[in-house]
């Protein structure tokens, strides 16, 4: 995601750090190079700010991971150095996170939690050939990258499982509440490009901030629009908010949410008022609905088991971002060393990777790696998320 400056702002916030990136020391292409001392993973995340309860529990998956590894004797012999940086929710800071990760060198970058930060950094990885591995949506992050991939899935693999439950409803026209920012940024285009063949379109388009709490004017200009069906696009607290107000004001209209919305505070901000809607989900949140036979069953239940073991809690589907992108990293040094073109190379090959948010299959064309198939649609029913019936 990115702030109300858009794209591209954030891409002249970037350009203005990259020869400040290109001044911290560089290792052409090999990172550590020689293969001894430790692996060093650098993470940017938004640990503070509008982005926090995404940032907040990655950081938590990618320190467990890293204890784990070291426990069990590190990667072919070396321990991981996890170096983690704050971007505070911002592009600027995301910029000058990802210049401290090149100053120390690091072998690979995981981060940004949102679309705009994760912008932000990506020339730089680009510019000094330093994998990184984002963990937000916008496939704007990896279009025509070298060096960026992701975990999340992509914005439009969500907008077709929306597209195709609408379709499923004879829902034609839709009412779109979204984030301002650039998670936000190419929606009502891509849904009404995916929506055309089954004349499906956006009839009323409605913004807020990422840290919006008012959200009453933007509703009612919605609830204007007579559309058969709303969705409301942002991440907790926001969407949360959002879809508390919708019910206060007493809106019919059947509601969706983005896959922006997959931990546990949408569900307690949200309350009551998240009874109902649908959302297409990554399957952690509904793991132990899922057949033995899903290839995910397994992965998802152990993570589940050792994140509640070391945190008492249950991890979001934003953990599970982190999940992949640190078990993606910790495979490919397995195989290359920290040789970065090795390492960038390997990533660009992965097949048939089983992760927590999908099965990743990656090629040239494609940093992202997972389908609209790495989704399921899920409802909340008093509180907690469950497979929508019938899918």
């Amino acid at each position: 995601m990115v702030g109300t400056r858009g794209v591209g702002t954030v891409a002249a916030i970037a350009a203005l750090l990259v020869a400040a990136g290109g001044c911290a020391e560089k290792s052409g292409t090999t990172g550590t190079g020689n293969n001894t001392g430790p692996i060093r993973i650098g993470a940017v995340l938004d640990i503070t700010g509008a982005g926090a309860s995404l940032g907040v529990p990655e950081r938590m998956t990618l320190e467990m991971l890293t204890s784990q590894v070291n426990e069990a004797g590190g990667v072919n012999g070396r321990k991981i150095e996890l170096i983690t940086e704050d971007n505070r929710s911002t592009e600027d800071g995301a910029a000058k996170a990802m210049n401290v990760m090149l100053s120390r060198n690091v072998d690979i970058v995981i981060g940004a939690s949102r679309t705009g930060p994760s912008l932000a950094m990506r020339p730089l990885a680009e510019s000094n050939n330093v994998p990184m591995i984002s963990l937000a949506a916008n496939a704007k992050i990896v279009e025509g990258a070298k060096w960026t991939f992701k975990t999340a899935q992509n914005d439009s693999a969500v907008l077709q499982n929306i597209v195709d439950h609408a379709k499923s409803k004879g829902w034609k026209k839709v009412g779109l509440l979204r984030d301002s920012s650039g998670f936000g940024e190419g929606v009502a285009e891509t849904l009404n490009e995916l929506g055309k063949p089954s004349g499906i379109s956006v009839v009323a388009t409605e913004k807020f901030a990422p840290d919006a709490t008012e959200f009453t004017a933007q509703l009612i200009n919605l609830r204007n629009a007579r559309a058969d069906m709303n969705l409301i696009w942002g991440i907790p607290p926001a969407a949360a908010l959002a879809q508390k107000a919708y019910q206060q004001l007493g809106i019919t209209t059947p509601v969706m949410q983005s896959h922006g919305i997959g931990n546990q505070v949408f569900l307690e901000t949200a309350g009551t008022a998240g009874d109902g809607l649908v959302a297409p989900l990554g399957r952690l949140v509904v793991a132990d609905q899922l057949p033995d036979s899903d290839p995910q069953k397994q992965v998802l239940t152990k993570f589940l088991v050792d994140y509640d073991r070391t945190y008492r809690a249950r991890p979001s589907t934003f953990a599970g971002h982190a999940y992949d992108a640190f078990q993606l990293a910790v495979e490919a040094f397995k195989a290359a060393g920290t040789d970065r073109q090795k390492v960038r190379d390997h990533l660009e090959r992965v097949k048939g990777f089983v992760g927590v948010t999908g099965v990743f299959t990656m090629t040239p064309d494609n940093h992202s790696g997972l389908g609209k198939d790495a989704l399921v649609m899920v409802t909340v029913n008093a509180g907690s998320w469950q497979i929508l019936p019938g899918r």
